[in-house]
């Protein structure tokens, strides 16, 4: 589908709510029952012709035993009779379990005495369909949220997110670049903690990059990384200034370390912002030391 007039000229909501709205979850909730009456999951969960083994589409009874298998919701049940909606992890679980089990039908013969088709899946096209739709009901409700090879995922704020999706970790140092890694991961999940955690691998990597370059002690090798980043006085000296505060940030902040005492970090506007000054830090010492980034 074509973007609509709002987002055509600038005017769509800004990509940053973390949480679902009431008419987000509605539509998502809504999607997956259409694609079960639609027989999108027959593929997986098959009803079949009382003449044979021909697939006629899905045996919702099949696909709700699956579900309480996996102890996800079953979308036939939402809104409940208040007219809740579940929650928002309830509802991505049941997203990631559609995407793995959606197949796009098609109808290849009919059979007129019971009245249905007999059908093929392509599984493929089902899959790809499933998270564009998914996909489209986060970007017009605002959400920054994505589902990407069926996995529901963060977006992190602009101009961060196109840093991270460019990065490349080899540094030459297989735990450094490990680090990194799981630092970027850990930070576009969806949960706040698993966030938290990120920081920390970040935090972590950032230790041990400032001993990549030779030098007698920690601080010679920090300060010769720094040296090859900024020649000139002004911008070098800076450079410093931000290395030493960011070291105090780890140190004096819950990112590092856990002791009572340690000023907790509460929302998510604070972890992207510490994440995004660290990743700064970082990918310029990376490139200028040629170890990618």
């Amino acid at each position: 589908m074509k973007k609509l007039f709002t987002e055509r000229h600038g005017l769509a909501l800004p990509r940053i709510g973390e949480q679902l709205t009431p008419e987000a979850a509605t539509a998502l909730v809504g999607l997956v029952n259409a694609r079960i009456d639609e027989h999108w999951f027959g593929e997986q969960f098959p009803d079949w012709c009382p003449d044979g083994s021909v697939n006629i589409g899905c045996d919702p009874r099949k696909l709700e035993t699956a579900l309480a298998g996996y102890r996800v919701i079953w979308p036939k049940h939402w809104p409940d009779q208040h007219g809740h909606f579940p929650t928002d992890l309830q509802i991505f679980d049941l997203l990631e379990f559609g995407y793995e089990h959606v197949a796009l039908p098609r109808a290849y013969e009919h059979h007129g005495f019971f009245r249905h088709d007999h059908l093929v899946y392509d599984a493929g096209a089902g899959r790809g369909k499933f998270a564009h739709d998914v996909n489209r009901i986060f970007e017009r409700q605002g959400l920054a949220f994505e589902m990407k090879e069926g996995e529901i995922v963060r977006l992190a704020p602009t101009g961060l997110q196109e840093a991270l999706a460019i990065a490349i970790f080899r540094t030459g140092d297989a735990d450094l670049d490990r680090l990194l890694e799981v630092s970027r991961e850990k930070f576009l999940n969806r949960e706040l903690a698993v966030r938290k955690e990120g920081l920390e691998k970040l935090w972590d990597a950032w230790e041990r990059l400032k001993t990549m370059e030779a030098g007698r002690d920690k601080r010679a090798q920090a300060s010769a990384l720094l040296d090859r980043a900024a020649a000139e006085p002004v911008l070098r000296e800076r450079l410093e200034s931000e290395a030493k505060e960011l070291t105090f940030l780890g140190n004096n902040l819950m990112i590092r370390h856990t002791e009572i005492g340690k000023p907790a970090i509460a929302e998510s506007t604070q972890v992207d912002y510490l994440f995004h000054r660290m990743f700064a830090m970082i990918r310029l010492l990376l490139k200028s030391s040629q170890r990618g980034g």
